[in-house]
């Protein structure tokens, strides 16, 4: 608090944001500009990192995670009633990090909370991963399978803590399969697009809804770490897929 109480920012910088608050500028930013032009009231790349992230991209504002008053360039004012993450009621104290990003992302969610990982967390275990775990603080990352195997293998690796040396190639193998099924179905998506015919490629698209479906099953499966799950979902979008293919191929079919 103390160094949110000493932001200062130069007459120049407080003319160009009061313009700025008075355009049409989404409110959202206003946390991020203000911080950007006091360099040091963040830790490391934390503003970068957010500026470049799919949330920084959908102005998805610093308020949502930490609170405060996105509307106001008041220091006392816009950091009020933020918590600290190590206050118990805090949005981004650890063990409330997964209900803070379900406000959003309510399927991984509702699947995290299935896991023995989610089990773990709620029993006030330190090693439990948690959304940032894999995903960062603020640039949302999509882990790769390589990355997303390296990460599992920190704890279910040969000699770490919870030795489980299958977990991880499985857990690879498994996003590799739900990345190139996604990736066929944007292709799927383009040959769509193509279509003349309005009746014949509003059916397409609606079998392309149809496929996207069970990936999204089995991304939320893959939350839950429920690995049976994941490959039985990814094999039914599989086959929808096959079978669009096989539709757009097929200039006759609807």
């Amino acid at each position: 608090m103390r160094r949110r109480a000493g932001l200062v920012l130069s007459g120049a910088m407080l003319f160009v944001m009061a313009a700025l608050g008075n355009s049409r500028v989404e409110a959202q930013s206003r946390c991020a500009d203000c911080h950007f032009a006091n360099p040091g009231s963040t830790p490391g790349n934390h503003l970068s990192e957010y500026d470049l992230s799919a949330h920084g991209r959908a102005q998805i504002g610093c308020e949502r995670c930490h609170g405060g008053d996105p509307t106001t360039f008041e220091p006392s004012l816009a950091h009020r009633e933020i918590l600290n993450s190590r206050n118990p009621a805090s949005p981004l104290r650890r063990e409330n990090l997964p209900r803070t990003c379900g406000t959003c992302h309510t399927g991984p969610f509702v699947a995290f909370q299935k896991s023995r990982h989610y089990e773990l967390l709620r029993s006030g275990s330190q090693d439990a991963p948690v959304c940032t775990t894999c995903h960062g603080e603020v640039a949302s990352n999509l882990l790769s399978p390589r990355g997303l195997q390296s990460q599992c293998a920190s704890c279910h690796g040969e000699g770490k803590r919870a030795p489980r040396t299958d977990y991880p190639p499985e857990g690879r193998m498994m996003l590799e399969g739900i990345r190139d099924a996604r990736a066929l179905l944007k292709e799927a998506r383009n040959f769509i697009g193509r279509v003349k015919d309005p009746a014949r490629r509003t059916a397409l698209e609606q079998a392309a809804q149809q496929a996207e479906v069970p990936l999204v099953e089995a991304t939320n499966a893959g939350h839950a770490f429920v690995y049976d799950d994941l490959e039985e979902r990814l094999s039914v979008a599989r086959q929808r897929i096959a079978d669009l293919f096989e539709r757009l191929a097929n200039p006759q079919s609807r």
